[in-house]
């Protein structure tokens, strides 16, 4: 496992050397028959799209979906993400309290993503039950087999629904994500097959669902541990955006992601041999004392913060970035 902030930052950039394309490592005992559930009842098994692969492979997919999470997107989208944030919270204020998680950090952004593949607002637990499912699956290698075949099944009912709404996107495109993913590529360029728009909204899902939700309760958190830092915030909304990025750095929702390394690499004096599955841990990363003074101590004005690694870094940085911090800075 690294957890130095220059370690990590010198393996990204090196994807010929610690790729990305760590299925096998990921693979349970349950790993074939969660691919048949999905082939057999007419859905689709999963395929290296985004996540997954490594240039030049990797490129197609980045740029097709650059294009869909583009600043200027966000930005038409903000009055929307306001308008669902403060409909979420006149459901509670009435009440003077409210269970966080449940009534705000896992609709806010469920919602959103939600209505953009086609469910209507109040289905969102049945987004979520998706995304659930989908997070399950990736679990698999420490997953029971009943737990990979309720999973499965639970997929594969959100890959035939969101198969649906992809045609319908091909022939009646609309100002959605679904319609922007479809009709992403060029006059010159080979449009995404089925397979391939079910495997990109699989990690698209996977990846902006639960981290948002963590982020956001990450940031109530921070509130409430110092009513100091809240206190200077309701002083100054100048100061929100730093108080995010302080958040995203102090309690980063993606701890570690995976890399193989392809050829023995020495790395700060250890050798990690070729083959090896490495843990890149962005939250201890983002805690190098070497990287950030005084990293543990949470700082409204920390010069740099904006250098974490809490989207990533390199070819794979989170391209869902900035929709991620508009639904922080909203909320």
């Amino acid at each position: 496992m690294m957890t130095k902030y220059d370690d990590i930052r010198q393996a990204l950039k090196d994807y010929e050397t610690f790729s990305s394309d760590v299925k096998l490592a990921q693979r349970g005992p349950f790993a074939d028959l969660h691919q048949s559930i999905l082939v057999d009842g007419g859905g689709w098994e999963h395929v290296q799209t985004l996540q997954r692969t490594d240039p030049p492979v990797h490129a197609r997919y980045r740029k097709l979906v650059d294009r869909v999470f583009t600043k200027k997107r966000v930005v038409e989208m903000t009055p929307y993400i306001d308008e669902v944030v403060n409909q979420l919270i006149d459901s509670f204020i009435d009440n003077g309290k409210c269970d966080f998680n449940n009534e705000f950090a896992m609709p806010m952004p469920g919602i959103i993503i939600a209505e953009q593949l086609g469910l209507d607002r109040k289905d969102v637990a049945t987004f979520k039950k998706w995304a659930d499912s989908m997070l399950g699956a990736t679990r698999s290698a420490i997953a029971t087999e009943e737990d990979v075949r309720k999973d499965s099944e639970t997929e594969l009912e959100a890959q035939l629904f969101l198969a649906d709404v992809f045609e319908d996107r091909r022939k009646n495109p609309k100002e959605d994500l679904m319609s922007a993913l479809v009709h992403a590529h060029g006059e010159d360029e080979e449009a995404l097959s089925m397979h391939e728009l079910q495997n990109l909204m699989h990690q698209l899902i996977t990846g902006g669902f639960e981290t948002t939700q963590s982020a956001i309760n990450h940031g109530m958190w921070t509130l409430i541990r110092f009513p100091e830092v809240l206190e200077k915030l309701n002083e100054d909304e100048n100061l929100i955006k730093p108080f995010i990025e302080e958040v995203l750095r102090w309690e980063s929702p993606v701890q570690f992601l995976l890399r193989q390394a392809t050829k023995d690499v020495e790395i700060s004096g250890t050798l990690i041999p070729k083959g090896s599955i490495v843990m890149m841990g962005y939250g201890p990363a983002n805690r190098d004392e070497e990287k950030f003074t005084c990293p543990h101590k949470f700082e409204l004005d920390r010069k740099g913060v904006g250098a974490h690694l809490a989207f990533g870094s390199g070819v794979h940085h989170c391209p869902g970035a900035f929709l991620g911090r508009q639904e922080m800075i909203s909320s």
